[in-house]
């Protein structure tokens, strides 16, 4: 790695970091003169009302980033906009509450710029083997697979620091293995600006936050985590697009169960809950930070795992990744996150005397 690949790198990273950093408390004082605050009820952790908007540093921090160090094009516009639409949908909805549907709108109008006027789009797929061409079903896919990406983010953004965190895991990890096998394309500009930007947040959102980053924030990060895979599969930065997806194993298996859990009880996939992870953990009586920094500690071995896969050996890569699937679905089998264990055995006894 030369030294000048260093200093850019290091220079990205801090600039924006630096810039986040200073202008949080800046959006707080806006968050609490517009009325963009969160306000404790039996389904949140916190206890007293906290600003939102926190978003708005982190996609500023973006912007500054881009202008400094990126490059202008057509897939880059579309990005940006698309970027925009996303915040803008999260700063109304931080003010005022939106309805699901209103931000599912959103979401499908930022990915739709994305993959129709960027052509950032996942034309086919090759992992473990098998290779896939999706053809003219490129599209809707593209589109699945950003409005995913968004809104897995947005549903694991329940503690302090949890998607920030999160999401610094995934970039610090995709700037190691690309920086590592030499390549230096705007996805990789992006991770390392939105690197930065995502630590300036974590210095005031960190547990005892005092900032959340609302659906501005979470929305926009998952934005970009699925922004900065397409573009790493599209150009060929990353040996398998599979990879950038394992990274996010947590936040996707997360979803996954919520959205198992809200069909088996007959509700909304949408209707917000209280059993996710995060939720079971702290009902293991672990404090808030330790529950945080246990999620972290296994998002950093799926990405440990992603690493060795790519980098060492694909057969240990496997087996890290397995290792940690089980560990997860026992987890599941002796928590909530499914389903309630007490109310299932009291319904399967009623059904039985019957």
């Amino acid at each position: 790695m030369s030294e000048e690949l260093v200093t850019r790198i290091f220079l990205i990273i801090m600039v924006t970091f630096l810039f986040v950093a200073f202008l949080v408390p800046v959006i707080k004082k806006i968050a609490f003169h517009v009325g963009a605050l969160d306000i404790p009820n039996a389904r949140k952790v916190h206890t007293k009302p906290m600003p939102r908007l926190g978003g708005v540093a982190i996609y500023f921090g973006f912007l500054l980033g881009y202008m400094l160090f990126g490059e202008p094009s057509q897939m880059m516009n579309s990005v940006l906009i698309g970027g925009t639409v996303i915040v803008f949908t999260g700063i109304i909805d931080d003010i005022k509450p939106l309805r699901a549907s209103y931000k599912f709108i959103g979401q499908v109008i930022a990915a739709t710029i994305v993959a129709f006027y960027g052509e950032v789009l996942l034309r086919d797929l090759s992992a473990f083997g098998f290779y896939i061409d999706f053809g003219i079903l490129a599209y809707p896919i593209t589109i699945f697979f950003i409005v995913a990406c968004i809104n897995c983010l947005n549903l694991i953004d329940g503690l302090d620091g949890l998607a920030a965190g999160i999401s610094a895991i995934y970039y610090i990890t995709i700037g190691i293995i690309a920086t590592i096998l030499g390549h230096m394309g705007p996805e990789v500009t992006l991770t390392f600006i939105m690197l930065g930007a995502t630590l300036g947040f974590l210095v005031h959102n960190f547990h005892p936050a005092s900032i959340f980053a609302g659906d501005s924030g979470s929305m926009f990060m998952g934005f970009m985590i699925s922004v900065i895979a397409l573009l790493g599969f599209k150009n060929i930065t990353l040996t398998s697009f599979i990879i950038p997806i394992l990274i996010l194993a947590i936040p996707i298996l997360d979803t996954l169960f919520a959205i198992i859990r809200r069909l088996l009880k007959g509700e909304s996939i949408s209707k917000p809950d209280k059993f996710h992870l995060h939720h079971q953990l702290l009902n293991k009586n672990f404090s808030h930070r330790d529950t945080v920094l246990i999620i972290y500690a296994i998002n950093a071995l799926f990405a440990l795992a992603s690493i060795v896969y790519v980098l060492q050996d694909r057969v240990l890569g496997y087996i890290i990744y397995t290792i940690l699937v089980v560990i997860v679905l026992v987890f599941v089998l002796k928590t909530n996150v499914i389903m309630d264990h007490d109310t299932f055995i009291k319904k399967l006894r009623s059904s039985t005397k019957k």
